[in-house]
């Protein structure tokens, strides 16, 4: 797809963070938005915002967890506009802390949103593009996907799955007009680490986990690139047919170094070690 004036676009956890940064690209590339978000408040006011300043979009309350939800976003896209060209499965959640003090409460709720939702939101929006013969669908993975950390053991174990369901749809619609990205940034400045605020079992964090987030908190602050440069990153990627959409440099000096501990028969190593900045981060 090279020119997006007048395609539509359904977006997940697109209040915020990249969600929202893609939005608004798509909306200044002239394509016509589906937001779909859990948080109401904050989806009301972004829908509204960029109404005002021109932008076709219509928002939707999505809880990707539920797959009848899925479907009546899809069913909402199709009444509103006719079709769906572009579906960006991006909402997701990453808790932090040690893997040994997780819960199965804590797991379902990870894999719920990170890993159903996405597949989910293909088997939905995959299908009605495969019958009409066009679109791209876009999985937001993470450099966790690759490389794994000693704090981020779930969120790590969820975006290797999403890495590994993108890579065989890919090859699933290889022949049709359909293309598939896998997203995976490193640090973006987003609120993806403060995701327990949309939490709805009860469940608090425990000590560790708070002392494990602060880190990372301070980090993805001070380090993370803008949601405006990732939402690039994915436009070129769309004109360009290019399924691995990697945001920093230092994604494949990771995957480099963890295909050199299995050439060479290491044990995983971080990679890294000599970061600053990182190195500290993947270590808490």
């Amino acid at each position: 797809m090279q020119d997006f004036q007048g395609k539509v676009a359904v977006v997940t956890g697109a209040a915020s963070g990249i969600g929202l940064g893609v939005t608004e690209r798509f909306v200044a590339e002239g394509m016509k938005v589906v937001m779909a978000d859990v948080e109401q408040g904050t989806l009301d006011r972004e829908v509204a915002r960029l109404s005002e300043e021109g932008g076709d979009v219509l928002g939707v309350i999505c809880d990707v967890r539920d797959p009848e939800a899925v479907q009546n976003l899809a069913d909402r896209t199709l009444e509103h506009y006719g079709a769906v060209h572009v579906v960006f499965n991006n909402a997701g959640v990453a808790p932090g802390g040690p893997m040994l003090e997780t819960t199965p409460d804590d797991w379902k709720w990870i894999v719920d949103v990170n890993v159903l939702g996405v597949a989910y939101g293909v088997t939905t929006f995959g299908a009605i593009m495969k019958e009409a013969g066009e679109g791209h669908i876009i999985n937001t993975a993470s450099e966790a996907g690759h490389v794994s950390s000693a704090v981020l053991g779930m969120y790590t174990a969820t975006k290797h799955a999403v890495v590994g369901l993108s890579e065989s749809l890919y090859r699933e619609l290889e022949d049709t007009n359909v293309s598939v990205h896998c997203l995976c940034p490193n640090l973006v400045n987003t609120g993806i680490f403060h995701s327990e605020r949309n939490r709805d079992d009860g469940v608090e964090m425990t000590a560790a986990q708070t002392a494990t987030m602060a880190p990372l908190r301070e980090a993805i602050t001070a380090m993370g690139i803008t949601p405006t440069q990732v939402a690039a990153d994915i436009i070129e990627a769309m004109r360009q047919d290019k399924f691995w959409i990697f945001t920093h440099d230092i994604t494949k000096q990771g995957l480099k170094v963890r295909y050199q501990d299995i050439e060479e028969g290491r044990n995983p190593s971080n990679p890294y070690e000599n970061v600053e900045g990182l190195e500290e981060i993947t270590k808490v």
